[in-house]
């Protein structure tokens, strides 16, 4: 399968790609921050308010970078635990008890830091009654986390249309399937409005992702909408070995097994890259190997 364009400009941003997400969030807090505290000292000056020029702007600044450290929690919490149409229902009530935990976190955090500054200032920061602060807070934080989490599904969505996004071949409008569907020999691919197929046997190693198994080919990941489990089901097992909870190899691809502590190992692959193997699937694996058409040297 050759390289389309839009795989070749994901390429490019993967070296990126850390930089540019933690640079948006940062980005995105200053914009935010000294847009809101130039806002309020505005309003502050026009309803003859008496607070020091400082003070909109230790406000709008420590809820800002509060929020700022909330945002991996919020990105990794979303990528464990997904939110899709055919879950939304069953995964919503953990959403909303999440966000008012969230927003606990963010009005602690948050008060602490003015509660230090009014401090060094010799000044004390009353936060107001707690129950209601708590209240109005949570008002204006669920509107936040939720734009946060709009953006962080769009830009996952954008980075599957971008790199392709596998599934598995249905059976044919007419006819019989040219392969078998429980034990797909190709995958479809699809990147931009274009289909590709994927070979099984170019499959290096799948690693499971909240709802999704990455398809790794040629230093590309392609989500499948599907469970480890589900695919393991249907792979062959004498190609494909699970060595984790969260990753499967393709035994071909298997240079080296690296020994660890506690029982655990580290596989190498062809590309040079390595993925972790478990205690539980480790004597499996060398099994496995051994059983191929040459053993791998551990």
């Amino acid at each position: 399968m050759s390289e389309s364009p839009a795989t070749s400009v994901y390429s490019r941003f993967l070296p990126w790609r850390r930089s540019f997400e933690i640079g948006f969030w940062v980005a995105l807090t200053l914009v935010n921050g000294i847009a809101n505290s130039i806002t309020v000292l505005i309003d502050i000056r026009r309803t003859g308010l008496h607070f020091a020029a400082w003070e909109p702007a230790l406000w709008e600044w420590s809820s800002g970078l509060v929020f700022l450290l909330i945002v991996p929690i919020v990105v990794l919490s979303t990528r464990r635990y997904p939110l899709h149409w055919d879950n939304w229902r069953r995964r919503l009530p953990a959403y909303l008890l999440g966000s008012v935990a969230l927003s606990v976190l963010h009005v602690l955090g948050m008060v602490a830091v003015r509660s230090v500054v009014y401090r060094l200032q010799g000044q004390h920061y009353d936060f107001g009654p707690w129950p209601q602060g708590l209240a109005y807070e949570y008002l204006k934080d669920v509107r936040s986390l939720a734009s946060m989490l709009l953006c962080v599904e769009m830009y996952r969505f954008l980075l599957r249309r971008w790199q392709g996004e596998a599934a598995l071949l249905g059976a044919p409008d007419e006819g019989p399937p040219v392969e078998s569907l429980e034990r797909p020999e190709r995958f479809l691919v699809r990147k931009l409005g274009r289909d590709f197929l994927v070979a099984a046997a170019d499959i290096e190693w799948l690693q499971a992702s909240g709802n999704y198994v990455n398809l790794r080919v040629r230093g590309h990941d392609y989500p499948l909408r599907s469970t480890m489990a589900a695919i393991e089901a249907r792979l062959d097992p004498a190609v494909f070995v699970r060595i984790h909870r969260s990753y499967m190899v393709n035994l071909g691809c298997v240079v080296s097994i690296e020994p660890l502590e506690a029982g655990e190992a580290r596989v190498h692959l062809r590309d040079g890259s390595h993925v972790p193997c478990s205690r539980r699937y480790r004597a499996a694996l060398r099994t496995a190997a051994g059983e191929g058409e040459a053993a791998i040297a551990e």
